[in-house]
């Protein structure tokens, strides 16, 4: 039998590399330099934008862009991977927690669960050691395809009712993947870095409120904030940059300037003292002005509503004793 000629693998500086078919990203990155391969965590195909995972097997010619740890692809890699080790850490310490989206974002990740009262401080820094301990077992998170209808079916009998919505919405000329890692798997398109061992230095930042999809007449899920850095300095570098800039937070300024000041009777509404009221008073007549010149009228609505309006948002359970 004729045995498959190789394809062209065509790298950024315009050479090329014979590979046989089924050759991975990983293998290429390894073959061109041992420092290069350990550092690959993905990879970009032609012109398409899109990162693949580095185990992802090449079957014809085509243009590669090796994705490495050093670059922001390649955090994007390690953050999503980090959302999704959280996931697996609420399923465990929190059985019947229901799990929905979890995307890299520019300051980290977050994921959005379907849990009843939420995550507490102590239940991050639970979930911070479970992911510890997940990441240490170095599982490798393997993609997986899988038929419409037999996706809906497996999420579906894990009571994921959340996933089996996302797959109906799924266009059916695109493919359904799955990523296990260990016992857990997740509804994902990828990529991933190539084991959970990979995720070492992170954090979970804080929670809020998310409606599903982003419409308020749909569940009110748990939102998970996190961030994730490939060296521990980074994100120590991180927090100290967040810490320097809430020393420039005008709500802190303000109150040091003596502008104006908080009370607990009026939470995250300023009273204004003297110099403080007179630099509103002026920003006030200033954007009057601004109405005027842009044919703008200007309309007073009441600052007080009836309850029903806060039952309506979804903002009354979570602010009620307020």
């Amino acid at each position: 039998m004729d045995q498959p000629s190789d394809i062209q693998v065509t790298l950024p500086d315009g050479s090329k590399r014979a590979y046989a078919p089924g050759t991975t990203i990983s293998q290429v990155a390894h073959s061109i330099g041992r420092r290069l391969g350990r550092d690959a965590v993905g990879g970009m195909l032609g012109d398409s934008g899109q990162v693949v995972d580095v185990h992802m097997p090449l079957h014809r010619d085509t243009a590669l862009r090796i994705v490495t740890v050093n670059s922001q692809e390649g955090l994007e890699v390690l953050r999503h991977s980090t959302a999704h080790l959280l996931a697996s850490a609420v399923q465990t310490l929190f059985p019947g927690t229901q799990v929905t989206i979890g995307p890299a974002i520019a300051s980290g990740f977050f994921y959005d669960f379907e849990r009843a009262g939420g995550f507490s401080s102590e239940d991050l820094e639970a979930l911070e050691a479970e992911m510890h301990r997940q990441a240490q077992h170095d599982e490798p998170f393997v993609r997986s395809e899988i038929e419409r209808g037999a996706a809906i079916d497996k999420f579906r009998g894990m009571g994921e009712h959340y996933k089996v919505e996302l797959i109906e919405a799924i266009p059916p000329d695109q493919t359904i993947s799955l990523y296990h890692c260990g016992d857990w798997v997740d509804l994902c398109r990828g990529p991933h870095v190539p084991s959970t061992g990979y995720i070492k230095h992170f954090k979970l930042t804080h929670t809020s409120g998310a409606y599903w999809r982003g419409d308020e007449r749909n569940p009110m899920l748990a939102r998970i904030y996190g961030t994730a850095f490939w060296q521990q300095k980074d994100l120590d570098k991180h927090f100290a940059q967040l810490e320097e800039a809430k020393k420039r937070d005008h709500r802190r300024l303000g109150v040091d300037l003596d502008l104006f000041s908080f009370h607990p009777l009026a939470p995250a509404m300023p009273f204004f003292h003297p110099d403080g009221a007179a630099i509103y008073r002026r920003l006030t007549e200033l954007v009057q002005v601004y109405y005027e010149v842009l044919g703008f009228q200007e309309v007073v609505t009441p600052q007080i509503y009836d309850m029903q309006l806060f039952h309506q948002s979804g903002h009354y359970e979570h602010y009620r004793q307020n």
